[in-house]
């Protein structure tokens, strides 16, 4: 599906980008660091017990019209429209999410991410992995240090699997392992409905807000925890004390703009809901 001139325009004004709409590599370092900066990644509808639509016309609204945020099959749904809208070769992948989680555990396979054609090279791109999203492409080539606005990263090769992994110093951490593996519209309907729905869902258990800044920042919520961390690594930390300050975080820096009666629950939050 294609998006309509208007619908276009209106993702371009959403994310500040007024550059060119040629598809070229420059275009798509572009404007994946134009979104990460422009829409949040966020859970407050799981949290608020809202269904996740992927229905393009409906994250369209949500995303761009209704000026929300998301998580990855929202995120990178959109994207992997208006990539493919401005003339781009683009494939949705799977992927199991690995941050914070040992090798030996395997964890199911809920993330959408997108690879690039172009010029005969393969290109990854994700903008819907929290506050590790890239901020510019990467190439999907094994074993070299490969520079983004933000952290460094690589791709590295285990047997049938391949790792994406990001450099937080001098440690890299596993952010996915991946396939190859298309991931077709039907799977992500039932992986997301595993991720918005089912109890153990980590969606479900705290909330969630993430945004890539400007000079190498990350701004993010992670339940009752507001931290801002600059390029070189070291993160200021703020516990949030109340449910109107968490409101306040929320417009003030990630523009999102829920009315003070939202019945919005944060899991353990101290204060009244």
């Amino acid at each position: 599906m294609a998006l309509s001139p208007v619908d276009l325009e209106a993702y371009l004004s959403r994310v500040g980008y007024r550059g060119s709409k040629e598809p070229t590599l420059a275009t798509l370092h572009a404007l994946t660091a134009a979104h990460t900066r422009s829409i949040p990644f966020e859970n407050l509808d799981v949290l608020l017990g809202r269904p996740i639509r992927l229905e393009p016309d409906a994250v369209l609204q949500k995303l761009v019209h209704e000026r929300r945020g998301g998580y990855c099959f929202e995120q990178n749904g959109l994207f992997l429209e208006v990539l493919a809208t401005l003339g781009f070769q683009v494939a949705p992948l799977s992927a199991r999410v690995r941050l914070q989680r040992p090798r030996d555990f395997v964890p199911a396979r809920t993330h959408l991410f997108v690879r690039v054609e172009l010029d005969g090279e393969s290109w990854l791109t994700d903008v819907g992995v929290g506050g590790v999203s890239l901020t510019s492409a990467i190439r999907l080539q094994t074993d070299i240090e490969q520079p983004t606005p933000h952290e460094p990263r690589r791709i590295i090769r285990d047997g049938a699997l391949w790792f994406h992994q990001v450099r937080f110093g001098d440690e890299w951490n596993d952010v996915y392992d991946f396939t190859l593996e298309e991931m077709p519209h039907i799977d992500r309907e039932v992986a997301n409905w595993y991720t918005s729905t089912h109890p153990t869902s980590h969606f479900k258990d705290r909330l969630m807000a993430a945004r890539a800044g400007d000079d190498g920042e990350r701004l993010t919520v992670a339940g009752r925890e507001f931290s801002i961390r600059a390029r070189h690594g070291q993160a200021t930390k703020h516990a949030i004390s109340s449910r109107a300050e968490l409101l306040d975080i929320l417009d003030r820096h990630f523009g999102i703009r829920l009315p003070p009666d939202s019945p919005l629950e944060v899991p353990g939050a101290p204060w009244p809901s």
